[in-house]
Order: C-alpha cells, then structure tokens, then sequence
C-alpha cells in the first residue's frame, strides 16, 4: 500500500513542477511578446488627427484648403512574401528599406506617406493581406504661390507634428489645426484592428475656419504690378499693403521676391518673413505728413505759416542740412513745405515741435510699437528715450531719417490721417468660423486719437496739393482728388548714408474726400532711378487707377 501512496505523491509533485514550469515560461521568459500581443489586441491608444481649418478670402473661395493623402502601413506578422513586389507595381517605395522594415518583430510598420486617392484604390483591389491605410490631410493652394507671405505654411514641429509658420498660418495655428483626438483601437489576435472606440471627452474636433478681408481680385492685381515694378526698376525687392482707413480692413498685402506654400523648403528661410510687417527701415519723406499735422494739431504752425530757414542749407550741432535736390525756397509756407519735400522746413516743424511733443504725438501715431496685425512675425523699433535725442536727432526725425519703423507702422498711422484723425487696428481676418459652424466676427477696432479731425482734414488737403504739384503729378489718374506723399530715404551703410542706395516710396490714399482705400508701395535700392516719384509713385497711381474703377468710383473733377 505504501508504494501506491508514494506514487500518487509522487505524480502530485510532477505535475505541480510541470505547471510551475509552464508558468515561468509564460510569465517569465514569453512574457514580453504577450504584453505586446495583449496590447496589440486590446486597448491600443490611437491618435485622430483632425482636419486642419480652411483660410478663404472675402468672396469665401478658399485660397487654402485640405486634400486627403494616405500612409500605408503593414502588420509584419500577416504580410505574404509577394506583397513587397506587388506594391512595387504601383508606387514607389524604397525596397530594401521596407523589405528590413517588414522584418522586424512588430504589428504595425509605416511604408510610405503622402498616397492619393487613386494609389489607395489600386492598392485596394491587390486584396493583399496585412495592409492597411490612415487617412491625413495635406495643404493645398488653389491659388498656387498667391499671398504666400500673408499665408505662411504648414511644417513639422520638433515631434513631427504639423504646425503653422509664420503669417496667419502661424498667428492663427491654435484655431486652425483644431483638437486632436483619441480612440482605443481594438484589434484581433494577429494585429488587425476590428473597431476603434472614442468618447465624447477625447473626440478629434476639426479646426476652425478664416475668412479674410483680403480681396482675391485685388490681391492678384497689386502682385501682378509689384512683379513688373521688380523687373523693370532693378530692384531688390518691392512690396505693398492696402488698408480700409475706416475700419483697418487689410485689402491686399505682398512682396517680393516670394515663395510657394506648398514647397516652402526649395527656399531659403530668409525669405519666410512678410517684411512688409517685419523689415525695419527708415521711411524719408513719407513720414513728414506725420509730423506736419502734429504740428498742426498742437497748434504751432499753420498751413499759411512761412518757413524763415528755407532760404538755403541750414546748420545744427555741427551737420549742414539740404534739400533733397539742393534747390531752396525762401520764406515758403508749409502748404508749400510738403509740396516740395522740402527737408529744411520739416527741419523748422520739428524744432517747433520740441522733443516731448514728437515723442508724445509720433507715439500715439503708433510707431515704436506693434500694431497689433494678426500676422505671425510683427516687429516694432521701440523710440529712443528722450535723453538721447540730440538737436541734429530731432531735426533729421522731422524729415524721416534717424528714424526706424515697420511698412504696417507708417501705413497704420497715415491712415489714421484719412480717418479722420482715429488711427484703427490692421485686421486681415474678418470672421472664424468654428467647426460646429458658429461664426465669429472680428470687428474694427479703435487704437486712438492721434490728431483732430481738423488737423486731418487740413494735411488731407496739403497732401492733395503735394499730388497735383509735386514730383509725381505726371502719373496721377486724372480727375481725381488722390492725397499722397513721395519717398525717398537713402540707407545708412557703415555709419553714413549712402546716396545712390535708396528705399523709394509712396503713399497715399483716395478719394481724398471719402477715402476708399490707403496704400503704401515700397521699392528697395532701384537700381534705373532712385528717386520715389519716378519708381515708387508710378506703381501706386497703377494700383489706385485700377481699385477706383475696381470700385466704381467716378471723377470728382
């Protein structure tokens, strides 16, 4: 009997050895491949990308939109050994870096991103096994390199993401690129998913939607003419920006040279920047109206004052001022001031001035700060402080060299100038539109006062005088009340300005009586003239000639 008892005990102790044994193997030495084999199966945590946003002009066309693009990916595990030559039929995959992909002791391996719709679907009716697609969304431009600046594009971030860069793509990423979700993809023993499951906490939602104030029609017109005033000045590049001075409404807004959104990294990341409301540069004599209705404003002069200096070059702290083209004026009033460009007279308003009140009134013009545009990539010039401003700073302030600011700046304050003397936000949106469809509306927005309505009225009508009698009145459309100011500021090199390199331009706005639109057009270093009347000017009165008919708006006179 004895023996019977030992060999049951002894079966007992093999069979438990035996299920200890088979434990270890599985908890132990298989344990890895079935966490990856449970994981795989249950609860893998996938990620929803949602649809980024679209950006469309004024007339609701969308100048950027989404097309729908696949990666194709493979589960290792259930994949045939002629799967690789089939796909190689069809698209354009690197064979032996997949072939290694593929033997890698995974579930799931990307093959290749950026599908189209028609490679999916002959794909699809290989029937092969263990293939499989995500959906993605890639940007497109209806409208190909149009308002590239104004744009920007859509890269990679530091973990591969999508992200905006640069222009409203870039300001605006947050709204456009949306929410994105999450799922819990179930799968089957051998990798393939069955369902995906998401609540309504972790739901992808689609990004929000832009509706611009830029006109398409115009924006289109004012490139095409910026492109010819490239080629046909020499120039190092061109740019230009129009407002609605009563609402701040940016209409149109480009430079050159450019580059595609879509293809963005053919180019060098210099040219990214919009330098309209990026570049720093010294404005000439498109800056004296700011300073003339100051001066006006406050009350020190008046459009019949006579200027005492302008008989000839003025001096000042150990600098001799001249005229633009050593031509002088005695005792001419400041109707006349503007008229000429005359840089000694500006010298005289600013010396009225004084320090404090152009720094006061030049502040509330807005410049030394950002404007506030919703365009990623603003920059601002802070003023100097006040106990750095020498006699000779102040005097050359007066006529718009010694002093830096933005393109959006000087557009932004002179237009304050057709509005009767309230200075507006610069706005490129216009409305965003939410992926559930509620419509927000972005609405004008007042920056200030910086002069009367008074003061506005009396330079709108000095800068109408400038336009019929000064430098640029052979290019003015006729019978048409245009306010408008030449520029013509050399640039300073190694400490001095050299003369024959200079930033010529124009500015101005029409009608004058009701101003439609406000316009700064900006050519950099014009190599066949360097003078703003002659480059500058001609590229404005094109543009104006075409938004007033554009408009519908008849001759006054």
């Amino acid at each position: 009997m004895i023996w019977r008892y030992r060999l049951v005990l002894f079966l007992l102790l093999f069979s438990f050895i035996i299920v200890i044994a088979r434990l270890f193997y599985w908890q132990v030495v298989k344990a890895q491949e079935l966490s990856l084999l449970g994981q795989s199966q249950y609860g893998k945590t996938i990620k929803i990308i949602p649809q980024r946003g679209e950006i469309r002009t004024s007339d609701k066309f969308p100048i950027v939109s989404n097309k729908i693009s696949f990666l194709l990916f493979a589960n290792p595990k259930e994949i045939k050994n002629n799967t690789l030559t089939k796909l190689l039929s069809i698209i354009d995959i690197d064979e032996s870096s997949v072939s290694a992909q593929l033997k890698l002791d995974k579930f799931w391996v990307p093959l290749k991103s950026g599908l189209s719709v028609d490679e999916k679907e002959k794909i699809n009716k290989l029937k092969l096994p263990g293939i499989g697609f995500e959906k993605h969304y890639a940007r497109y431009y209806p409208e190909a390199s149009m308002a590239a600046h104004l744009i920007g594009f859509v890269g990679k971030d530091e973990a591969g993401q999508d992200k905006g860069y640069f222009g409203l793509e870039g300001y605006y990423d947050r709204l456009l690129r949306g929410k994105e979700g999450e799922a819990v993809q179930i799968h089957d023993a051998i990798g393939r998913p069955i369902l995906a499951q998401a609540d309504e906490n972790t739901k992808a939602i689609d990004g929000s939607s832009l509706i611009l104030n830029i006109d398409r029609s115009i924006q289109f017109m004012v490139e095409e003419r910026l492109k010819e005033g490239l080629k046909k000045y020499g120039a190092s590049g061109v740019m230009a920006a129009i407002l609605e001075p009563g609402t701040g409404n940016v209409i149109a807004m480009a430079s050159f040279p450019s580059f595609s959104s879509e293809n963005y990294q053919d180019y060098s990341e210099d040219i990214y920047k919009n330098l309209f409301i990026s570049s720093i540069y010294e404005p000439g004599s498109t800056f004296k109206p700011l300073v003339m209705s100051s001066a006006f404003d406050a009350g020190l002069v008046k459009p019949e004052t006579k200027c005492p200096i302008c008989g000839g070059p003025y001096s000042i702290g150990g600098y001799e001022i001249h005229t633009w083209n050593n031509k002088y004026y005695k005792d001419i009033n400041m109707i006349e001031v503007i008229q000429h460009s005359d840089n000694v007279g500006m010298v005289y308003v600013a010396e009225k001035l004084g320090v404090d009140r152009m720094i006061d009134y030049i502040g509330k013009f807005g410049i030394g700060d950002l404007t506030g545009i919703d365009l990623q990539g603003e920059t601002a010039h802070p003023l100097p402080p006040k106990n750095i401003w020498y006699p000779v700073d102040l005097a050359t302030k007066g006529f718009g060299q010694g002093i830096t600011l933005t393109p959006i700046e000087l557009l932004s304050a002179f237009s304050a100038i057709a509005n009767k003397g309230i200075r507006m936000e610069p706005h490129v949106v216009s409305q965003i539109i939410t992926s559930d469809g509620k419509k927000i509306q972005i609405k004008p927005k007042e920056l200030g006062r910086p002069i009367s309505e008074s003061s506005a009225k009396v330079m709108t009508e000095i800068l109408v005088n400038a336009v019929n009698k000064g430098e640029a009145a052979w290019a003015a459309p006729k019978g048409y009340r245009v306010a408008g100011k030449t520029g013509t500021a050399s640039i300073p090199i190694k400490g001095h300005y050299d003369s024959n390199q200079t930033i010529a331009s124009f500015i101005g706005f029409a009608p004058a009586d009701n101003p439609k639109f406000s316009m700064l057009v900006i050519i950099d270093r014009p190599t066949t003239s360097i003078y703003g009347a002659e480059t500058a000017a001609p590229i404005f009165f094109k543009i104006a000639k075409n938004l007033l008919l554009y408009y519908g708006i008849p001759p006054s006179e």
